[in-house]
């Protein structure tokens, strides 16, 4: 059964939620729908709230769609499949609730991962996409993310993640930081995600979905193979210089293996170039949005590339 209703938001924003096989999604939503649609997928311990900063004024040109996924924000966290995958299929559902059958995805971190994901399985709804600190385009990420998909790491999460804890760090800080500093909003989020790992719910949605993505080595899925699928389909990658989650090598990688991608470096930008840099970041994705034309792979498409035809083909596996 589908139930729908609106609760309190920004005055330009609606979050509605609807009931997706069972479960409770919550999404926001902005903008006219004759237009565009953005679809904004947020990364792991983050939600829908990480777009604040620039749903509104990317809501003038376009329809903005941005969903807590499955186990994250507002959204239900149940005990499920939290692969790249399921992820993936829960978007497709929504936008076939929602009567909406072609996007721009844009995905940061982990909702890069689910972008690419979502843009290989279901390729006649992607028209463009848009890489933001994207995951799975490489091995390497941060040591505390590694960590804590180590055996245990769901029963040292609670306590680091305790109330008291993250209230004595933030004393201690006081103490040896009298020099006030501005704090950047990706710190900030970083702590908000790190803080919303108190709940249990919230916590075990996490792990499960760390786990299916990155291991002790580094990250356990890539995408790098299928990355000439992309070819024809406009794509953009933006990252920040000052990046510590995922080196900014991925992306020069990404763009130079992406047949006709857009690459750029947010030079004053940690993990969330779209929050340490919103005016920039929404300007690079309009000027996007409006300097392409929108262009699903479909059917015949993809059986040539992956027939080996195509001119953007893989060279021989050797």
């Amino acid at each position: 059964m589908l139930v729908g209703m609106s609760i309190e938001g920004e005055p330009s924003v609606r979050r509605e939620v609807v009931r997706l096989h069972g479960h409770r999604i919550t999404y926001q939503v902005a903008g006219d729908p004759a237009r565009p649609v953005l679809l904004l997928v947020h990364g792991i311990t983050s939600s829908s709230a990480t777009w604040d900063p620039v749903i509104p004024a990317l809501a003038e040109q376009a329809y903005v769609i941005a969903p807590d996924l499955l186990g994250h924000g507002h959204s239900d966290k149940p005990h499920a499949d939290y692969s790249l995958g399921a992820l993936a299929s829960g978007l497709r559902d929504l936008l076939d609730l929602l009567d909406i059958d072609r996007v721009t995805v844009v995905g940061h971190s982990l909702g890069g991962g689910v972008a690419m994901q979502f843009a290989y399985q279901y390729y006649e709804y992607c028209e463009r996409m848009v890489l933001v600190a994207s995951g799975g385009l490489g091995r390497e990420v941060s040591v505390a993310l590694r960590a804590a998909t180590l055996p245990g790491a769901e029963l040292v999460l609670p306590v680091i993640a305790h109330p008291y804890v993250r209230d004595a760090g933030v004393a201690l800080s006081r103490v040896f930081g009298r020099i006030p500093l501005p704090v950047r909003p990706s710190v900030a989020e970083a702590a908000r995600g790190y803080a919303s790992l108190a709940d249990s719910p919230a916590r075990s949605a996490f792990v499960d979905t760390l786990r299916s993505v990155v291991g002790p080595g580094g990250q356990r899925v890539s995408a790098e193979n299928l990355l000439y699928l992309t070819a024809g389909r406009p794509t953009l990658i933006v990252w920040g210089a000052l990046d510590t989650v995922i080196p900014v090598a991925h992306a020069r990688r990404a763009h130079g293996t992406m047949p006709g991608s857009r690459l750029e470096i947010f030079e004053q930008s940690r993990h969330f170039p779209h929050m340490d840099e919103p005016v920039r970041f929404t300007n690079v994705l309009l000027d996007f949005l409006g300097t392409t034309e929108p262009a699903a792979i479909d059917k015949p498409t993809l059986r040539t590339r992956l027939s080996g035809q195509g001119e953007s083909a893989p060279g021989p596996v050797t």
